[in-house]
């Protein structure tokens, strides 16, 4: 950014309030400094009550851009598993700019004491006409022509006949206040009821106390089979918030793809901000079913009961 900076390109860069918090003040002593650089923070519970800015994006020139499940510091490039795309569809790229200005003036709005109406107050489906469709969250919030990406998100497990492979950090119906939350969790189950294979493959920060009863109620159904992924420990030692499986995505039937920002459970595709791009493109939707067969398959990957018995022998074995 710095060297986009001194060659002249205006750059604005959006971060969750909480996300600051978050990072280490030089980075952002940096980032500020960068010349012409503007900086702003934005805490998204102010427009949802309890959400946050989840999206990782970037948009250039407003003809192009990237999403994927990537933060911007260097563990996600070095030490997480993570999945991106880039963008250089201008229509695909103006709908990202689109969200990009709508929180950009929400944030200022807010600073100003104002408050953020909401752009809808019905479901606003996406339009799936083209090869490729941006989805994003939360639906009261989104910009005109951008459709909502948990309805997205049900209507393609809805039109799913023979199999769905899923790649997610976090899985489970419930919210961040863990109510319950069972949209995702409907769609799966009835995806399998009609016979439709379901391959979930999650991190092994998903196994905790509160969400293992739901993963083993989902596992028990017919047609649906979960395994956990860990990355070992960097040869380095310990790195905090690393080593683990970040990635969001999902393949149908060889010929939907999906990649997104968001994780899959209550709080995030009702209440925050995220951005997934879906694929009706055979090609890319084999390329995320590929590489969710090489983790399924690697020796990294257990099954869900395995994993289990794992995380009990290390809690019955810590001090």
């Amino acid at each position: 950014m710095d060297r986009a900076a001194r060659r002249g390109v205006a750059i604005r860069f959006l971060i969750e309030g909480k996300g600051v918090a978050m990072s280490d003040d030089p980075t952002i002593a940096r980032l500020r400094a960068i010349p012409g650089l503007q900086f702003r923070t934005l805490a998204f519970a102010g427009l949802t009550g309890t959400g946050i800015i989840h999206a990782k994006f970037v948009v250039i020139d407003g003809t192009s851009g990237y999403l994927g499940s990537q933060n911007f510091d260097w563990r996600s490039l070095e030490h997480i598993d993570e999945t991106g795309v880039r963008i250089d569809d201008p229509r695909v790229a103006g709908q990202l700019a689109a969200i990009f200005a709508q929180d950009w003036a929400a944030q200022a709005t807010l600073a100003a004491g104002g408050q953020v109406a909401p752009t809808n107050t019905g479901e606003v489906l996406a339009d799936d006409a083209g090869p490729a469709t941006l989805v994003a969250s939360p639906n009261a919030f989104n910009p005109p022509g951008v459709g909502d990406s948990q309805a997205e998100l049900v209507r393609l497990l809805g039109e799913a006949r023979h199999d769905a492979r899923i790649t997610v950090m976090d899985y489970a119906p419930l919210d961040q206040q863990r109510g319950y939350y069972g949209v995702i969790d409907a769609a799966l189950r009835a995806a399998a009821a009609r016979g439709v294979t379901i391959e979930l493959l999650v991190a092994d920060w998903d196994v905790t106390p509160a969400k293992t009863p739901w993963l083993r109620s989902l596992a028990a159904v017919p047609n649906v089979a979960i395994r956990v992924a860990t990355i070992p420990p960097a040869a380095e030692g310990p790195i905090p918030f690393a080593r683990v499986v970040h990635t969001k995505a999902m393949a149908i039937d060889g010929r939907v793809g999906w990649v997104g920002t968001s994780n899959w459970e209550g709080g995030y595709l009702d209440s925050s901000r995220n951005v997934e791009l879906v694929f009706r493109d055979a090609g890319l939707a084999d390329r995320i079913g590929r590489m969710h067969d090489t983790l399924w398959s690697s020796a990294y990957a257990v099954p869900l009961e395995a994993a289990i018995a794992r995380r009990q022998q290390e809690a019955s074995r810590a001090p």
